[in-house]
């Protein structure tokens, strides 16, 4: 398995290779959004049908209003109390949102990790970065190298090094639907129903 730093992931990046990373929850497979024209190599990767939208990793909460549009003031405060952390919150994608990029509602989801190592990859490559879950399709995600699989590895640029699952305890993140008057929860995670209610309706 071949580790990269941060200078040779954010290479790898910018020229359209997927690079599989240590997230703060389990470990991810992305691209950049900027070098790549749809994320269909990470469908390719995980042997998943395309379709489903992929989720970026952004730099902080200001990609809300830049990739977002029509965003509630509930979102925000979601933002400032769970990010960085394992929350993805979707929101109706904005123009600069590429049409690849969105889901078939047309909503992206947005997450700022709590990782040094991926913030300081994407400031490194200068664009959100288009992340799923590390793992073939229909296989459980992995939040230690040694259950990453050897074949997805192969076929990308490498592992960024970094630890996994610091804040996530091996969960993928929460993902919350932001399209509507509440939070409505669309994958259980680490962060409770209860905790985006109570700072939804602060």
């Amino acid at each position: 398995m071949k580790f990269l730093t941060v200078d040779e992931a954010a290479g790898a990046l910018a020229a359209g290779e997927a690079v599989v990373m240590p997230t703060d929850t389990v470990y991810g497979v992305g691209v950049a959004v900027d070098a790549v024209d749809d994320p269909g190599v990470l469908f390719r990767l995980k042997g998943r049908p395309a379709g489903k939208a992929v989720a970026w990793l952004v730099e902080g909460p200001a990609a809300l209003d830049r990739y977002g549009a029509g965003v509630h003031p509930w979102v925000h405060r979601l933002a400032r109390r769970f990010w960085p952390g394992g929350l993805t919150l979707v929101v109706r994608a904005s123009e600069a949102v590429p049409p690849a990029f969105r889901s078939p509602e047309g909503t992206i989801g947005l997450r700022m990790p709590a990782s040094p190592e991926v913030l300081a990859l994407i400031r490194a490559v200068g664009c959100p970065l288009a992340v799923t879950s590390a793992n073939l399709s229909g296989a459980p995600a992995a939040a230690v190298p040694e259950l990453l699989d050897g074949d997805l590895v192969s076929r990308t640029a490498g592992v960024l090094e970094g630890p996994c699952g610091a804040s996530g305890g091996g969960l993928a993140s929460t993902v919350i639907d932001c399209t509507t008057v509440k939070p409505s929860v669309l994958r259980c995670g680490p962060v409770s129903s209860r905790d985006l209610e109570e700072c939804s309706h602060d």
